[in-house]
């Protein structure tokens, strides 16, 4: 029968065919992406903890919702691999930015601090989500790794592995922008605060721990961690990067978790989905440790690791509508607001009783 007939594309056969098909998508997101970078450098700007890559979705979603539905049919192509493609390569080379020896440097307290402090948040934001809120599973689980982990990062690798919609990979980014950029002049006031009043035996070192085990963004515990002090930024950044580093354990056993409440029938097994982009991320962590590859290239590396992050969130951004992040309504916002709470305060005393312990 003719509706039987598989047909088959000059570019399904010969993949380079149809790269006419993905320039415009990927020039747009480029764009945008040259954009952010080149307003995250500005001073004020990096000074409130707006990074490449919030930036890029903060233009993509600008871009998204007034001039992008005409330009859609050209670039929708290209648009797509970017957020898809390029974010899965872009988590794999994030791993440039790690080496095992951060581990060592803030040793076995901080690594306990930031396990405990991931797993209560993601823990708090999966039950307040479902059982208080009522909100359904992929937004709840989004804001929590994004809340728990690394930001938008961590809320843009975990969604290949929930498979979820644009709207609400927006609404989870959105909540660590507006939280994230609150920490960044909270924290350094609280600890001029404790310095006065003594609440807490923080030294500048142990609350750069502190601030980088509970902020969302590396670029926002970067700007809270110099307002404090050299100390206090050392410690913040080496806390935040072993944080990072338990990005693809967590989405190893989100994707057990997901595939096993997918079987559906207890009967049948359900074959874990590895999301292997989350073990090459350690690998090439793995190798980085190792110092082979020359400091320079690295370097570039990191770059072209920026960019392709940041065309991701470009890319978010041109498909996300705010009219569908505005339907999901106040209760993601509540539910970040009780995570942030959670973070300044369960965080605090996480660091204390382990610090005090060790």
């Amino acid at each position: 029968m003719a509706s039987d007939t598989v047909h088959t594309y000059p570019e399904q056969r010969f993949p380079l065919l149809g790269l006419p098909r993905l320039i415009p998508g990927l020039l747009l997101t480029g764009a945008l992406t040259a954009l952010a970078i080149w307003a995250s450098s500005i001073p004020w700007v990096a000074g409130l903890g707006l990074g490449a890559l919030t930036l890029a979705i903060l233009f993509g979603i600008l871009v998204g919702n007034t001039l992008y539905p005409w330009l859609q049919p050209r670039c929708h192509t290209g648009v797509q691999l970017a957020k898809q493609r390029l974010l899965r390569l872009g988590i794999i080379l994030y791993g440039f930015r790690l080496t095992f020896q951060q581990i060592a440097d803030v040793g076995a307290s901080g690594i306990i601090i930031d396990a405990l402090t991931l797993t209560s948040t993601f823990l708090l934001a999966c039950w307040l989500g479902k059982k208080v809120f009522g909100l359904d599973s992929q937004t709840t689980m989004l804001i929590g790794a994004g809340s728990s982990i690394c930001g938008a990062a961590a809320v843009m690798a975990t969604e290949p592995v929930l498979k979820a919609d644009s709207s609400k990979v927006a609404v989870a980014v959105s909540t660590v922008v507006v939280f994230g950029t609150l920490a960044i002049f909270a924290y350094p006031w609280l600890y001029h605060l404790n310095e006065h009043f003594q609440w807490m035996p923080f030294t500048q070192e142990t609350f750069g721990i502190y601030t980088g085990s509970t902020i969302h963004e590396v670029a926002q515990v970067v700007a809270a961690g110099h307002a404090i002090g050299p100390d206090a930024e050392n410690a913040a950044v080496i806390a935040k990067m072993i944080r990072v580093m338990m990005l693809a354990p967590f989405l190893l056993l989100l994707s057990g978790y997901i595939s096993r409440g997918a079987a559906g029938n207890k009967s049948e097994k359900s074959a874990i989905t590895i999301p292997w982009f989350a073990v090459l991320f350690i690998a090439v962590a793995g190798l980085n440790s190792f110092n082979l590859l020359p400091a320079a290239l690295v370097q570039h590396l990191i770059t072209a690791d920026t960019w392709m992050l940041a065309m991701a969130m470009a890319a978010l951004g041109l498909t996300t509508h705010i009219s569908a992040v505005r339907q999901a309504g106040m209760k993601p916002i509540l539910l970040a607001t009780l995570l942030f709470i959670w973070l300044v305060i369960g965080g605090g005393a996480i660091n204390q009783l382990v610090q005090t312990l060790l």
